[in-house]
């Protein structure tokens, strides 16, 4: 397998971000893998790795980079946590992948054509607004134990749901304080009245933040192993 870390220019600065793929039989697909709110770390790195032993490039940016290159969580950072995670907006995400777009797209070990995604927790809606924006490349798009999918903002993601053209997956963790039940009740109410192709799957007996190996007393294993037979052949059937 091949590693890299990397800058990636912005309009904003330098996002670095951490590329894996494997090291022979490419170009492969491009995937997006957008963190959680503790940030990029080598829980996330591993998980990437994962990805691309099946046959992915994967590209793990910093999403805090426009405040700290290098946010590392711990129990008296959860503030710090918070601040970095409400800073971000689906338009300042999109942006950012455009500039992954562009990265990728001058490196031969990364196919051209369809992509996709998968976000955590606060990223949830950042897949879900990268499906909508990129509709031309992004054709694969998960979001697991994600939270804002359908709100009254203004920026709601699921407000330009219609625009979607490839397949959006939502796996739901059955307990979230985070993504509770009604919010994702409202979201399917909504997919509903659109055309677009999309699953909704709850995860019995889980929590928010079940997938994670290292999330002590959340974990669920047999979850966890699920939700990566359901993304890798959401990638399979489209990219």
């Amino acid at each position: 397998m091949i590693e890299q870390h990397i800058d990636i220019q912005t309009r904003d600065g330098a996002m670095n971000a951490f590329i894996t793929h494997p090291e022979e039989g490419g170009p492969f697909p491009v995937v997006l893998f957008y963190m959680d709110a503790p940030g990029k770390r080598e829980e996330l790195h591993d998980m990437a790795r994962r990805i691309a032993t099946v046959g992915y490039y994967v590209v793990l940016p910093n999403l805090y980079y426009r405040r700290e290159r290098d946010f590392v969580m711990s129990p008296d950072k959860r503030e710090t946590m918070f601040g970095h995670m409400n800073s971000l907006t689906n338009a300042m995400v999109c942006e950012d992948t455009q500039a992954m777009f562009d990265f990728v797209d001058d490196d031969d070990n990364a196919r051209e054509g369809s992509a996709g995604c998968v976000g955590y927790c606060m990223s949830g809606p950042f897949v879900f607004a990268a499906a909508a924006a990129f509709p031309d490349r992004m054709k694969a798009a998960a979001s697991l134990h994600g939270v804002r999918l359908f709100s009254d903002a203004s920026d709601s993601p699921h407000l330009d749901a219609h625009k979607i053209t490839g397949e959006v997956y939502f796996g739901c963790a059955e307990t979230d304080e985070w993504a509770p039940r009604e919010m994702i009740e409202g979201l399917k109410a909504y997919l509903e009245s659109t055309d677009i192709n999309y699953r909704i799957e709850w995860y019995p007996d889980t929590h928010h933040g079940f997938v994670f190996p290292l999330r002590d007393g959340i974990y669920h294993k047999i979850a966890a192993e699920r939700h990566w037979e359901r993304l890798f052949a959401l990638f399979e059937r489209n990219l």
